[in-house]
């Protein structure tokens, strides 16, 4: 596994709009701050043109000019990071275009979640680079940074830390008045073993290569020349696998077929746990609950699968880095996930 070079003083950040693009003038209040914040790290940041441009539908611009873009960045040896600006739909358009080999022969860390799946996906099953499922460029905006931020900074800037479950989370969206607020945390986290497991032990400790990201997403990569999930499987089958998934949008009957589709495909054949996060938009349809739909494909494997984990739509999320050795413990409602490489 190719680890870019880590965050230092002096480094840029190449902030671009692989997806969607920024268009609320609150949005670009917040990441002129997220800029200044990071500069008083001693970090630059560049955005790209598409940065601050919606095209339609979930698009900053074309599938060309976002790759353009993106191998702008790759061309800048300035720049050791790259970060989403936000997510959105259609990443997968500017695919064909991205020049994968220059990412090969000067690795970059990239970092985005939801519709960057198609890009933290690709990189690491496919091209064998680590790549980051966290925050979009937005959160570095907030005024006070919340322990996750604080957490993925330290993590992009090659610090070992621990990731430990947090107190609260936010449940949906919150009100925006300045456009520099953190999360409004009104629930309780609560990490939840599957009862198969609870069965036997409130306690798990696994270590695995860990991979995953949105649901939505992976679901319409597999099968493509893009997708590289089984030869990343059976390279690493001898540290065993930790996936991590979270869904935007689903229903119980998809969510079970989904399930069932990646199973029957092999993706859990060296699986040690699975990690689901916070569901956002789920439809409880047939009265199945997230955790029995997700449990009609997995409860058979005889592997603990742990719901609630703190990543994906629902903040504040951990810093998943895909292709890293991971050690993943949960004990009760709470857990804690760290890095072995």
């Amino acid at each position: 596994m190719i680890f870019p070079e880590y965050l230092k003083i002096g480094d840029t950040v190449g902030v671009t709009a692989v997806s969607d693009g920024v268009g609320d003038p609150l949005d670009k209040v917040r990441f002129e701050h997220a800029k200044q914040t990071l500069a008083d790290k001693g970090i630059d940041v560049w955005f790209t043109n598409d940065v601050f441009q919606v095209e339609h539908q979930g698009r900053s611009a074309s599938g060309i000019q976002r790759a353009e873009e993106f191998n702008g960045l790759l061309n800048n040896e300035k720049i050791s990071t790259i970060i989403s600006a936000k997510g959105g739909n259609f990443l997968n358009e500017m695919l064909p275009y991205v020049d994968f080999e220059k990412l090969v022969a000067h690795p970059r860390w990239f970092q985005g979640f939801s519709d960057n799946t198609c890009l933290t996906h690709i990189l690491t099953t496919k091209y064998d680079i680590a790549s980051v499922y966290g925050s979009n460029f937005s959160e570095f905006g907030m005024e006070n940074w919340h322990e996750s931020v604080k957490n993925n900074f330290a993590l992009l800037s090659g610090e070992k830390i621990v990731q430990k479950s947090f107190s609260k989370y936010q449940d949906g969206f919150g009100d925006r008045i300045t456009g520099l607020e953190g999360y409004s945390e009104d629930k309780d986290v609560c990490w939840k073993l599957d009862d198969n497991t609870l069965k036997k032990t409130n306690h798990i400790e696994v270590s695995g290569r860990l991979i995953g990201g949105c649901l939505d997403v992976l679901l319409f990569l597999q099968g493509t020349h893009y997708d590289g999930t089984e030869q990343f499987l059976e390279k690493y089958k001898e540290d065993g696998i930790i996936w991590y998934l979270e869904s935007f949008e689903t229903n119980a009957e998809n969510m079970m077929m989904y399930m069932w589709k990646l199973k029957e495909l092999g993706w859990f054949k060296y699986t040690k746990a699975v990690m689901f996060g916070r569901e956002l938009f789920y439809r409880a349809s047939m009265e199945t609950s997230y955790e029995e739909a997700c449990m009609y494909a997995l409860g058979s494997l005889d592997i603990p699968v742990v719901f609630g984990c703190d990543f994906g739509h629902v903040g504040p999320r951990f810093t998943m880095i895909n292709g890293a050795k991971a050690t993943l413990k949960v004990d009760g409602k709470k857990g804690e996930l760290s890095y072995d490489s």
